[in-house]
């Protein structure tokens, strides 16, 4: 089988930078293939993994650190195009004999930078004209003396080197961060590395991946059976739809009730996969299950923990009656995978547990099928509306592993799940009707377990308060309060408390992350 869309890879290594992700996904965005993997990857895995060019991330380490961080040198004898960002750039100057140092003036955030003369196209893309530009700064040292061959094509408005260049061996190297949103012209900075470095020509699209993975899913399950947990999540649900695609029959999916979804989810994702697109399915309902176990629960780690172990549970329990299952599919996506290898590397400093089905392979003996692996949470979705889900299930936003567990704080009540799945309807409907929901990248409703003083109609009341939460944000690392006009929330408030009975109050969450979470819990 051939494999025309992994023809052009560009290999990142990680030096430990907060930003090494996005810089993975602005070059996905070129729509080239691209990996990320330790600095540490020996030679041989480098020359094995054929890149047509390499990207060196930035790092929290000074290069005159003891055991600092140093990329092997092989990268220069493979003749590809290389570019370092900020630490990438530290190290490619001390490797070719430049001066690094501590800055007397550190930057940090917004910073301006103007090219001079001799700069190359990319720093065209980035500053079109001769007026400064806006980039994203975050280093202590810089480069005092650049080394012989190499040119200053960029400075700060503070005199640091913003940018170096040695076109003649296609070495690159930025103090600032083009993969972030805060740079402006980053992305066109990074695309013109790619395409016009690189002689990347745009392989890597989301028809090419569908019609690849269903070749290699049919040639890896062959006549086994697979089973799949599907939550109605978008990673879970583009699995479902793709293996359907790829094996039909042969999938069957297990859709595990909680009592912690959203109003009507159940009959939404039966009615998309069981309904319109024949998909096997199997509902289990479990709500007293889960119910049971959280009662008297409010830690809300402890929740998550109850309510993955008991996923787990019912699903192995279901699964034991289906036979002749060899395959166990996952909606493992490429931040998932990242995550884990740095953990294993040493390099990642803050690792999220994931909500996938973890530890059922080895307990069931099954073999783990992961068709999403390679994709980034923009690409999953794009590969969704490939294969034909609906737009609002590929487009909604992200809805925590725990679901509704999670948004009610403190002990979980059916109570307390039926009025914040009401309240939350109501808030989705209003998003959805006036555009909002678009506008925001997640919104939702929280269940406050207290309760305040009302006027209704002529008596007083004494009823629970929902909390109302709506962000803006591009990489889901930081986030802002969406302006959410005063006229749209009094509307959603009056129809909460109006059709809501059990609610009197609504507020409106206008804490940033950080110093807030998105998620309450």
């Amino acid at each position: 089988m051939t494999n025309q869309i992994h023809a052009e890879r560009i290999l990142i290594l990680d030096f430990g930078s907060q930003y090494t992700q996005l810089i993975a996904r602005r070059v996905r965005e070129t729509h080239t293939y691209c990996e990320i993997h330790p600095f540490n990857m020996t030679p041989q895995e480098i020359k094995e993994f054929k890149p047509k060019g390499i990207i060196l991330s930035g790092g929290h380490q000074s290069v005159y650190d003891e055991n600092s961080r140093i990329m092997d040198p092989v990268i220069f004898d493979l003749g590809v195009p290389i570019l370092g960002i900020c630490y990438g750039m530290h190290l490619l100057t001390r490797h070719f004999g430049g001066e690094v140092e501590a800055s007397a003036t550190r930057e940090y955030g917004h910073a301006k930078i103007h090219k001079k003369a001799n700069a190359s196209y990319l720093f065209d893309a980035l500053l079109p004209s001769s007026e400064p530009g806006n980039v994203w700064m975050s280093h202590g040292d810089h480069v005092s003396a650049p080394p012989d061959g190499f040119q200053i094509v960029a400075e700060s408005q503070n005199g640091i080197v913003a940018g170096l260049e040695d076109p003649s061996r296609g070495i690159f190297a930025v103090q600032f961060h083009p993969e972030v949103n805060h740079t402006q012209n980053g992305d066109a900075f990074i695309d013109g590395f790619i395409n016009k470095a690189c002689g990347c020509t745009g392989l890597w699209t989301s028809a090419g991946f569908v019609e690849y993975e269903i070749e290699h899913a049919k040639q890896q399950v062959g006549d086994d059976q697979v089973l799949l947990g599907l939550s109605g999540g978008v990673d879970s649900s583009v699995v479902a739809a793709l293996l359907h695609r790829a094996i039909g029959d042969k999938l069957t999916c297990v859709f595990v009730d909680n009592g912690l979804l959203r109003l009507n989810e159940g009959d939404e994702v039966m009615a998309t996969f069981a309904k319109h697109m024949g998909v096997k399915v199997i509902r289990v309902d479990a709500q007293d299950m889960f119910m049971s176990r959280l009662q008297g629960v409010t830690d809300p780690e402890k929740k998550r923990k109850i309510i993955g172990h008991t996923f787990i549970e019912v699903f192995e329990t279901e699964a034991k009656k289906i036979t002749g299952v060899r395959w166990l599919a996952q909606g493992t996506i490429y931040p998932d995978v990242i995550e884990s290898a740095g953990a294993k590397s040493g390099m990642a400093t803050n690792i999220k547990s994931h909500h996938n089905v973890g530890g059922l392979p080895d307990r069931m003996g099954l073999k783990l099928l992961e068709p999403l692996r390679e994709l980034f949470k923009d690409e999953v979705r794009k590969v969704g509306i490939e294969l034909g889900l609906p737009e609002r299930m590929v487009y909604r936003h992200p809805f925590p592993g725990p679901g509704l567990g999670v948004r009610i704080l403190g002990e979980v009540k059916k109570e307390y799940a039926d009025l914040l799945r009401s309240a939350d309807a109501i808030y989705m409907d209003e998003l959805y009707s006036s555009g909002h929901y678009e506008k925001t990248a997640q919104a939702f409703a929280v269940f406050l377990p207290v309760k305040s003083v009302g006027v209704m109609g002529d008596g007083r009341s004494y009823d629970y308060v929902v909390a109302l939460r709506a962000v803006e944000t591009k990489d889901y690392m930081t986030a802002t309060a969406y302006p959410m006009p005063h006229d749209m929330l009094s509307k959603i408030s009056n129809r909460i408390i109006n059709e809501v009975k059990g609610i009197n109050r609504v507020t409106y969450d206008i804490t940033s992350k950080p110093p807030g979470t998105i998620e309450w819990e």
